[in-house]
């Protein structure tokens, strides 16, 4: 399994600018190539069906699913205190604000690296130097406040694998243009060739 690298975006259907399936099709035109699918509070069957639909638009095992079921993919995204999935899930991956403490995941994402509208008051602000330090040799993905082509590219250059954005993308009034944007800095910056 490739460990998520590049853009990748979490879905909040709260505050996004249109229908969520229609968003995150905007996205992935615009350079998304991960979707972590959040909507933790909707019923079981809601979120499995949003989970069929999204999982349709991406390559194979490019949609991951926040918590431990994996909605009949095989990725998941936990948070610090989920447990491990039984069994069948090939990606693993957890939210972390400080040094990682993991078992068997593939990657981590390290938040807040910049202050961020979606969780205020959430910090301090960890910078792309500061999370790169805490990740160690563990592979990870930036979150929180990236909501510019500079700030995606800092931390690419600092040693993210990627970025992982939500209301960069969630809130933009053109979220394939934002999600372009994000993309091209990404792929611009000379880390990006690691």
């Amino acid at each position: 399994m490739v460990t998520p690298g590049g853009l990748v975006v979490l879905t909040d259907r709260r505050i996004a600018t249109g229908p969520l399936v229609s968003v995150v099709r905007a996205a992935i035109r615009g350079g998304a190539e991960w979707v972590v699918l959040r909507e933790r509070d909707l019923p079981y069957a809601e979120r499995a069906a949003l989970a069929e639909q999204l999982r349709s638009l991406l390559p194979p095992g490019r949609l991951i699913v926040a918590g431990p079921d994996p909605l009949g993919g095989n990725a998941v995204h936990l948070a610090e205190a989920d447990p491990l999935p039984v069994s069948g899930v090939e990606l693993v991956g957890r939210s972390a604000h400080g040094v990682p403490r993991l078992s068997t995941e593939d990657y981590v994402t390290l938040s807040p690296v910049f202050l961020t509208k979606t969780k205020p008051g959430y910090g301090p602000a960890l910078s792309p130097e500061g999370a790169a330090a805490l990740a160690g040799k563990v592979p990870w993905l930036a979150l929180g406040g990236i909501d510019t082509p500079s700030r995606a590219a800092a931390c690419v250059a600092a040693g993210a694998r990627g970025v992982a954005v939500l209301g960069a993308v969630m809130r933009a009034p053109d979220p394939e243009r934002a999600a372009g944007e994000l993309a091209e800095a990404l792929s611009a910056s000379p880390a990006a060739a690691r």
